[in-house]
């Protein structure tokens, strides 16, 4: 069964300071979450953090950061990652420099990824990527995702894949999770709604996803956690969060 938790990237409004994130964190916490993800944090010396997580009962399960510092400050990662007990290192997304080169970008991230991976795998995590829409863009008859599961190190070159993005490229989001079975630790959990304007993000189980084709998928792929993300929310982000939550185990998931 795979373990939920709460990408802070939703909350980054209320993470600007040491005092906002020890408020959110607390908050977290009282809507009945376990383990959060670190992303878009403001500066807070990485020990204080984690006596702020672990007063409020929370694991850090995984983190974004950008690929620079992962690729130029490994060590100073891995660290961070030891003093969090903190096994999930994740990058955001492919940084636009590769992008502009198309194809041949997407392949030279792969190796250049695999290459960072590699050395936060020798000190015993796991680097994983979290794709956008961006990378269902296809090069002669390939999208840049497949491009990238297959010309990076599968023995290194985990996946993060977000549902709401895999819908808006057009793809399946729970095919994706499956055909990268063994290479899916970690999945975000975001909901697709059609709104005046168009596709919205929205709670989790509240849109259009196919909420037990992916979660059969998730069991099927050996997924551990499953982590609830909401970019943008038309709502308190905290209540989103809460919604998602309560859905979720309305689901089975607990």
């Amino acid at each position: 069964m795979s373990k939920i938790a709460a990408q802070l990237y939703t909350l980054r409004d209320y993470t600007k300071t040491p005092e906002d994130i020890k408020v959110t964190m607390h908050k977290v916490s009282q809507l009945g979450y376990k383990a959060v993800q670190l992303s878009a944090l403001g500066p807070i010396d990485p020990v204080k953090l984690k006596e702020i997580a672990d007063e409020e009962g929370l694991y850090i399960c995984a983190t974004h950061d950008s690929f620079e510092r992962l690729r130029d400050k490994t060590q100073d990662v891995i660290e961070e990652h030891k003093l969090w007990n903190c096994k999930y290192v994740g990058v955001g997304s492919m940084p636009p420099e590769y992008r502009k080169e198309g194809k041949d970008g997407f392949k030279r991230f792969a190796k250049e990824a695999s290459e960072v991976a590699r050395r936060l795998a020798e000190a015993g995590f796991v680097f994983v990527y979290h794709n956008h829409s961006f990378e269902f863009q296809k090069f002669d008859g390939k999208t840049g995702l497949e491009i990238l599961y297959e010309e990076s190190d599968p023995q290194v070159f985990f996946s993060e894949i977000d549902t709401y993005w895999v819908q808006h490229g057009g793809g399946d989001p729970a095919d994706w999770i499956r055909r990268l079975k063994g290479r899916a630790p970690v999945v975000h959990f975001k909901d697709m709604v059609m709104g005046k304007d168009g596709q919205m993000m929205a709670e989790v189980g509240e849109g259009n996803l196919n909420w037990p084709a992916i979660i059969e998928a998730c069991d099927y792929a050996g997924v551990e956690w499953l982590i609830v993300e909401q970019d943008i929310c038309q709502r308190d982000p905290f209540e989103s969060l809460g919604i998602s939550l309560k859905n979720l185990k309305a689901m089975g998931c607990v």
